[in-house]
């Protein structure tokens, strides 16, 4: 081998599918990773570093929810993306379908087994070298072709050098971690199994979540306890915006008392086991963590309340009442580049094209959607290194719809300030569904409306394949 090694910068989901995607082209990759070097603390002891949100030194830690939403290739655009992604050889599904956990209809994972199963096949292969080390400024000069795969959390002396090179002022969102409880702690006696409409997941368990239901004196309750609760306060980040993707609880609540309702705590769809015949007013719900199931974290329960009081304020829930809490809930920041102006289509910073972008960095957001951006990254990368141009995938597909987002296509028609997006099918070319079917009768809007997302879908995998012959 004689092609020179292309250096990922953060083991991340990203980087960590770049890399992956980068050897299997068959050219060498060194990973630089700084979660589980040394350094030496102001006593000259030293210590592993690590970042506030991350628990471990393991590659692609999942440090938020265990869930890469809908697999739904059909009619979700985020099951789209996974069936895309399959097709292109991702380590992040791969080992996600592996280690997947009961979650209706939606891929969830045992967060562990998902981190030790990403970090063993990239040890293992023979053209991945793992470096534990910080890149503390620009990576030097002499490497050839670089991707920077280092999240939200990236260290501050890099995102301090990647402004200073391209002269942008550095945006950021907060982003929040819900709390995480311990099975045994749940009273089964008021709570019960069941997946809304009792849909089958990837796992096919249609009782896929732990349901805890309210009353209307106990939803106001509670919901006066999570708007007086004390909140953690970062007067440095004052004026950086929520991702509206991932609210806080209690932010939520403030945008009015029957908000949560009509969101995380909606009641539609589920019946009580205990008392078919009341419909509750709210339902919490509870998503398996682990693969032993020992562990549940509470869906779309991020909050920055501050911790001495969450676990008062969520015991309040019926079945929650002695719950034990094996994480409480936390809120950390995410910095992403101005993509549109900085990036080309091929992910190369403009002022410096040995150096790609890829992740959450680039104004992505999501698991899935940030692995999806390192996969690209990677392909780009690996080509080039081959002398093999490689064009973007396109637009008709999930992949191509976010490389046209993070890369200007959200500018077309106007302008305005470029925020984090989730795939979703509006990013795509619309497609017309038919309005009667074959034997004359008018179809229905909503069903019109499935079609079309089916007919994208269905688009999209064709086009795929397309690219990747």
């Amino acid at each position: 081998m004689t092609t020179k090694p292309i250096h990922v910068v953060g083991g991340g989901l990203a980087g960590s599918e770049a890399a992956w995607q980068i050897a299997q082209a068959g050219v060498p990759v060194v990973l630089h990773e700084m979660r589980g070097a040394l350094r030496s603390s102001s006593e000259a002891v030293a210590e592993k570093i690590t970042t506030d949100a991350h628990q471990t030194d393991g590659l692609a830690e999942l440090v938020c929810s265990n869930s890469f939403r809908s697999d739904d290739w059909e009619f979700n655009a985020v099951g789209l993306l996974h069936a895309e992604m399959r097709r292109c050889d991702s380590i992040i599904m791969g080992c996600g379908d592996a280690h997947q956990v009961p979650a209706g209809g939606a891929l969830a994972v045992d967060r562990d087994g998902f981190s030790d199963a990403v970090t063993k096949r990239l040890t293992d292969h023979p053209l991945v070298s793992i470096v534990r080390e910080e890149i503390a400024g620009l990576p030097p000069e002499e490497w050839e072709s670089v991707v920077v795969a280092t999240g939200p959390l990236t260290s501050p002396a890099l995102a301090q050098a990647i402004l200073d090179a391209t002269g942008e002022g550095q945006l950021s969102f907060f982003d929040a971690i819900a709390p995480i409880v311990h099975l045994e702690s749940v009273d089964m006696s008021k709570a019960w199994r069941q997946s809304r409409y009792d849909k089958e997941g990837p796992g096919g368990d249609a009782a896929a979540y732990i349901n805890c239901p309210m009353d209307k004196d106990q939803y106001e309750a509670f919901i006066d306890a999570l708007l007086a609760g004390p909140k953690a306060e970062f007067k440095d980040w004052e004026n950086v915006p929520y991702f509206d993707g991932c609210l806080p609880i209690e932010v939520m609540a403030e945008r009015g008392r029957e908000t949560l309702r009509h969101g995380p705590m909606k009641p539609v769809g589920l019946t009580n086991a205990h008392n078919p015949t009341v419909k509750a007013y709210a339902i919490v719900q509870l998503r398996q963590d682990n693969a032993l199931g020992t562990l549940w974290n509470m869906v779309g329960f991020q909050t920055k309340l501050r911790h001495g009081v969450q676990a008062d304020v969520f015991r309040m829930i019926p079945g929650l009442e002695n719950a034990q809490f094996a994480r409480l809930g936390g809120l950390h920041r995410n910095t992403f580049i101005n993509s549109p102006r900085l990036l080309d289509d091929q992910l190369r910073l403009k002022v410096r094209p040995n150096l790609r972008f890829a992740g959450q960095v680039t104004g992505v957001e999501g698991y899935v959607e940030s692995a999806a951006v390192g996969l690209l990254a990677g392909r780009f990368a690996a080509a080039e290194a081959l002398g093999k141009p490689l064009t973007p995938p396109p637009p008709t597909t999930a992949l191509g719809a976010l490389i046209a987002h993070i890369t200007g296509g959200h500018l077309e028609g106007g302008s305005g300030s470029f925020q984090p997006m989730n795939i979703n099918y509006g990013l795509l070319p619309p497609m017309e569904a038919p309005k009667v079917d074959g034997d004359g009768r008018k179809v229905p809007v909503k069903e019109r409306g499935r079609a079309k997302k089916r007919l994208m879908s269905v688009r999209a995998l064709a086009d795929l394949e397309g690219w990747l012959g």
